[in-house]
């Protein structure tokens, strides 16, 4: 099975090459001179709110405003991978509502085969995730009944559709927001917020869930901010380069 590929707003110039640690920690040593001490001190704020103990799966989104309404909040409530399964549709961002969100996520695509919700899910699986699909008409639980005692995946469908039937019976579980009024569901980008607000506050006053990012993982955030906050990178890597030979 191929791999998702790791990159941002299908850029490649976001797509980090794979760094050994030695090189990593003199990297992100020589380019962190080049950012204001304002700008390393936001990364540590916002470093101690980042998790991976919830990822976000979005599959076959395709209206550019409620793709990038979710990617959005995920950056605010400090979700850091965001998993993008594209079946019948390309999905699309809207830049005047990302405003930039993407720049500080990573974002993984599954769009090799006609239908990637398999491969998502098993890659998921692969990662100690639990698949949570997001259902109205499913009761198992609610946001604040959902377990967080293992990492998990939310996985949002699309307004007209919703999930697919694959994404629906292979979850480990579902979910629902309580609606009280004679629609039959919030629009997905409010869903998404209503939820990650709930299970990341849930996290935050928990005192048995590790939620928080490893020292390798903080590390590994610090120095891709870092270059995706200097412009002209590739002169940064020629001078770094040039100061350390061996990592040629």
């Amino acid at each position: 099975m191929k791999k998702p590929i790791v990159y941002d707003g299908r850029e490649l110039q976001y797509a980090e090459p794979q760094l050994n640690a030695a090189r990593d920690a003199a990297m992100l040593e020589f380019l962190t001179q080049f950012i204001t001490d304002e700008r390393k001190q936001r990364f540590e704020e916002v470093l101690d709110f980042r998790t991976r103990h919830i990822t976000v799966v979005l599959e076959d989104i395709f209206q550019p405003h409620n793709a990038s309404a979710v990617l959005r909040s995920c950056e605010l409530r400090g979700i850091q991978d965001v998993h993008i399964v594209e079946n019948n549709n390309r999905y699309d961002v809207n830049p005047d509502v990302v405003l930039g969100s993407t720049k500080w996520l990573n974002m993984y695509y599954y769009e090799q085969g006609e239908f990637n919700t398999p491969a998502a899910y098993q890659q998921l699986h692969e990662k100690g995730y639990k698949i949570v699909a997001t259902c109205p008409h499913r009761d198992d639980f609610t946001p604040d009944t959902l377990p967080l005692d293992q990492p998990i995946a939310l996985v949002f469908g699309t307004e007209k559709l919703g999930l697919s039937d694959y994404a629906v019976e292979n979850a480990d579980m579902h979910v629902r927001i309580p609606m009280y009024g004679f629609t039959e569901s919030y629009n997905i980008s409010v869903s998404a917020a209503l939820l990650m607000y709930t299970l990341t506050n849930r996290l935050h006053a928990s005192s048995d869930i590790n939620w928080h990012l490893t020292e390798e993982e903080r590390n590994a955030l610090r120095l891709v901010w870092t270059r995706r906050s200097l412009s002209r990178i590739r002169q940064y890597d020629r001078k770094f380069l040039a100061l350390h030979p061996e990592f040629k």
